[in-house]
């Protein structure tokens, strides 16, 4: 196993939240909201991709147990009753031809054993067992991706909503200048051209409207799908991202990833395995022993057979040592050898990939966090430029052209500051996946907030 500590930095070269808490199992409820932490349940409990991983370890259990029966002796039991007819013509020269019959009745155990001098079906077991831990936490892998993408999925639902009441509310806030200039101009203080413009920035406001609609719905399909369940089973509730509490989720120390990555000891586990498959390749090359014995029952006579005088018996022992297979063996030997070496490349990797995510992570939060900052105050200085072109329209001492800026420019800002709300609460999500969700490798646990017995008393969204 290689030494992955010795490349593990001292600290993060982004900046962490010191002050925030510990990434727990239950980050879910960081956000606030008994629905996400619901959903998640669901998805914990009834996602498919979670039930595939799941029959997978049943497999890789099956797997381990044959392995394990393979140490140990094999018995088969047997039962045998036969007729035989030879012809006359056999044993005469001329008739009469009279046909012999013979019975013959027989019950045994046969067994055999293989003697595992050269370590090498122990070697297997141990593949085996390996592999099969890496099947259990790769599940844990595959909840907390689900878990993942559901918060992801419940954000941009709510992102997409909001969007679609922004552009609502600017058509509502158009509209209202339209009927402004409609009655300026039945006075003689607008023009038509003024008119049609405005007409033109309430009708691309209103075409704006089904794209995020598509977005909104098509989200919240891919949302249900990911709990287990068909898009129609399920509604959820969220409408907007900007009432979603924001989680303080501290990155911790880098080392912690080796233990709280699942994805690391998956790695892990499997170059474990591949070292053992490398032992047993060496092992081949090692004389094997095996015995057999049987014992059992025969006779003529049916009525005979339980008799201690039918009983017969036999044991051997035989020694196999490989001289000549053209190099099969050093074949095989060169082959898990470079599985290895692979898995070696790829343990370590994972390790520098863990790394990095979550880098890219405690940048992503802190920079969306002063993007966010930054465009409320462009929302807020956008909201008083058109509050103020109102108020002079109104007067009529403003241009249209004036007007029809104050108007896109909020609408765009306040759309914007949305995304970026949104891109701030997704950087979280990411950061509490890439430190590994809670997950513990001495103590792999569900990575659903909140269990499903914890949420059997709650309405479904």
């Amino acid at each position: 196993m290689p030494d992955a500590t010795a490349e593990m930095p001292a600290g993060w070269a982004a900046r962490d939240d010191a002050k925030a808490g510990e990434l727990g199992s239950d980050w879910v409820r960081g956000f606030g909201s008994r629905e996400l932490e619901h959903l998640v349940a669901l998805g914990d409990a009834d996602n498919l991709d979670v039930a595939a991983a799941t029959a997978r370890i049943a497999q890789a259990q099956a797997e381990l147990a044959g392995a394990r029966a393979a140490l140990g002796p094999s018995v088969d039991g047997s039962a045998e009753a036969a007729r035989t007819v030879t012809p006359g013509t056999r044993s005469a020269w001329s008739p009469p031809f009279k046909a012999n019959v013979a019975d013959s009745y027989q019950l045994g155990l046969s067994g055999s054993w293989t003697i595992d001098l050269s370590g090498r079906l122990r070697a297997l077991t141990a593949a085996a067992g390996e592999t099969a831990r890496a099947t259990r936490i790769e599940r844990d892998a595959v909840r907390l991706t689900t878990a993942t993408a559901i918060a992801d999925a419940w954000l941009r639902v709510g992102a997409a909503r909001e969007q679609v009441r922004i552009a609502r509310e600017s058509v509502t806030t158009a509209e209202r200048t339209l009927s402004v200039y409609k009655r300026r101009l039945e006075v003689g203080t607008a023009t038509a051209l003024d008119l049609a413009q405005q007409e033109s920035l309430v009708a691309a406001q209103r075409a704006a409207i089904p794209d995020l609609e598509i977005e909104a719905r098509q989200t919240r399909n891919a949302l249900v799908v990911l709990t287990g369940r068909v898009p129609e089973a399920l509604d959820p509730k969220i409408a907007t991202v900007s009432g979603v509490r924001v989680p303080r989720i501290a990155a911790g120390v880098p080392s912690l990833l080796l233990t709280r990555r699942p994805d690391v000891a998956v790695a892990e586990a499997n170059l474990a395995a591949q070292a053992a498959n490398v032992e047993a390749a060496r092992a081949a090359f090692l004389p094997q022993l095996s015995l057999t014995g049987s014992t059992g029952l025969a006779s003529a006579f049916l009525k005979n057979l339980l008799r201690p005088d039918a009983v017969a018996s036999q044991a051997a022992a035989g020694l196999t040592a490989p001289i000549f297979d053209s190099g099969a063996r050093g074949a095989d030997l060169d082959l898990a050898r470079g599985r290895h070496a692979e898995l070696v490349a790829t343990y370590r990797a994972t390790v520098h990939q863990a790394l990095a995510d979550v880098e890219n992570a405690l940048i992503a939060v802190e920079q969306n966090r002063r993007h966010e900052q930054l465009q409320q105050a462009v929302v807020a200085a956008a909201r008083k430029a058109q509050r103020l072109t109102e108020e002079r329209l109104a007067e009529g001492t403003i241009d249209v052209t004036t007007v029809l800026e104050a108007e896109r420019t909020l609408f765009s800002a306040q759309q914007t500051l949305v995304t970026v709300r949104l891109a701030r609460l997704r950087a979280v999500v990411q950061l509490a996946g890439a430190l590994g969700g809670g997950w513990d490798a001495a103590a792999p646990a569900s990575v659903a907030a909140v269990s499903a017995a914890t949420d059997t008393g709650r309405a479904t969204p």
